[in-house]
């Protein structure tokens, strides 16, 4: 396809075949699914001055582009329907996994080679690092890969060598690391592990590009994060994320088997702090949908000693737990982590929600500074920020649900950002709103947890540090 050029903030108009039954707000929610919006500078609109009713037969979406030659091809998406004129794919993007022939990655690249993570239309050069003892295992995972036939992979380099494993890429799953062995400490894991995220630190802050994504898997997560930034110094620490997605997946199940529901119907569950028996899953802003009502949490169990108590409890021991019953770690369920993890940096958190990834601490929520702290975030644009709720200052109250999801199919708003003066044009918002920004309400008994957590991250620093420097 030829090239446009286009002014700055200029709407790119692109349409398909696809024939689509609802209203313009149905239309627009699958629209937001069907074009790739990390390419987007500002969020979806729906260009509504067309003279399209209710009742639409065809796609017609809009983006606000930057300035430049733009490649029609480039910014075109998979559909999931047949008759789209547009049908294309994006250039490769080169990924690493280290601990390549280990058990989290042996489940984690399968998802990455058949489009979970990057998407359905992205092809992928799989990078794979592992210690040179391992090469010959790694040798039978390349077979597996090869043998599977997934059109997106266009390359697999295995390799025992960090700067070729990381010569270039733009996302780095670093999962490699001792293991957690039954009745150990995550104490006994730094001093082994540290040195490793170190050396890995060097190699990409020489060889990947400096907008690398990295999600550090590997124990003791938080500080390995931390760690593995401060000797990757020409890269923004902000790309370092240590993941707490597994601690998140870990609480949505335990409250959809409580309430005998789908996990799906479970949102915004909150882990703060460090991914160890210290965390503090906190439910007191997450909600589960029930027969198309959506409530909180607290309502829908009705017991809230358990949520303080054995909820916590369990989610903090679970790893420990799964160690006890198969004698090995984590596996499956921390490669799908990863996976969700990485997922949504690079596609965005849909509006209205939030996940938790440990982020470098700004001090939000009283929360110890120049640490890998886990926090809520929502992301656009591959860039993530600490979750602020929307509060209405007219009304001195929270937004609702219902309030909220009126406001995001206007699209007007999106992920949280404030708004101000809006006049609301639907049913629901006959009331003017100035949305700032505030942040979420911690339940009071959580506090000490909190301050236990970032005092341990802070303890993990000093003693990384000492290892790192001797």
């Amino acid at each position: 396809m030829e090239k446009k050029r286009l002014e700055s903030f200029d709407w790119l108009e692109m349409a398909t075949n696809c024939e689509v039954d609802g209203s313009i707000f149905d239309w627009l929610e699958m629209a937001s699914n069907v074009w790739p919006m990390n390419l987007a500078q500002n969020h979806l609109c729906g260009r509504l001055d067309y003279g399209i009713s209710d009742e639409v037969s065809r796609h017609c979406v809009a983006f606000r582009v930057p300035q430049g030659d733009v490649e029609m091809s480039s910014i075109a998406a998979d559909c999931p329907h047949q008759r789209c004129d547009f049908k294309t794919r994006a250039s490769p993007i080169r990924v690493v996994v280290t601990g390549a022939a280990g058990q989290i990655a042996y489940s984690l690249i399968y998802q990455i080679a058949k489009g979970d993570v990057f998407g359905s239309n992205q092809p992928i050069s799989l990078l794979l690092l592992d210690i040179p003892p391992m090469m010959g295992v790694l040798e039978g995972v390349v077979m597996e890969i090869n043998d599977c036939a997934l059109h997106l992979v266009q390359e697999v380099i295995p390799t025992d060598d960090p700067a070729v494993a990381f010569k270039d890429v733009d996302a780095a799953f670093l999962v490699g690391s001792m293991p957690r062995k039954q009745g150990m400490e995550r104490k006994d894991l730094l001093s082994a592990n540290v040195k490793i995220f170190k050396v890995q630190g060097e190699a990409l802050d020489k060889h990947a590009k400096k907008n690398v994504k990295v999600l550090v898997v590997g124990n003791p997560a938080n500080t390995n994060a931390l760690i593995c930034s401060k000797y990757a110094p020409s890269i923004p620490r902000e790309n370092f994320t240590a993941m707490t997605r597994l601690d998140q997946n870990r609480g949505k199940a335990q409250i959809a088997a409580r309430l005998k529901t789908n996990v799906g119907n479970i949102k915004n569950v909150i882990i703060w702090g460090n991914h160890s028996a210290t965390q503090v899953p906190d439910v007191r802003s997450a909600t589960v949908t029930v027969g198309g009502s959506t409530i909180g949490v607290y309502e829908a169990v009705k017991d809230d000693a358990w949520l303080q108590g054995d909820f916590i409890n369990t989610i903090q021991k679970r790893g420990a737990a799964v160690i006890a019953a198969r004698k090995m770690s984590s596996a499956m369920s921390a490669a799908k982590a990863a996976g969700d993890h990485m997922r949504d940096i690079w596609q965005g958190t849909p509006p209205g929600e939030f996940v938790s990834m440990g982020v470098i601490s700004d001090g939000s929520y009283g929360a110890p500074k120049d640490i890998v702290f886990s926090f809520p975030v929502n992301i656009q644009n591959k860039e993530w920020k600490i979750v602020q709720v929307m509060f209405d200052t007219v009304n001195h109250t929270f937004l609702n649900d219902s309030r909220r999801n009126c406001l995001d199919k206007t699209f007007i708003m999106n992920s949280f950002q404030p708004v101000a003066g809006f006049i609301g044009n639907c049913s629901c918002l006959d009331f003017k709103v100035d949305i700032q920004e505030q942040g979420l309400t911690v339940d009071s008994k959580l506090q000490p947890l909190l301050e236990a957590t970032g005092k341990e991250l802070q303890e993990e620093r000093s003693e990384a540090l000492e290892v790192c420097e001797h």
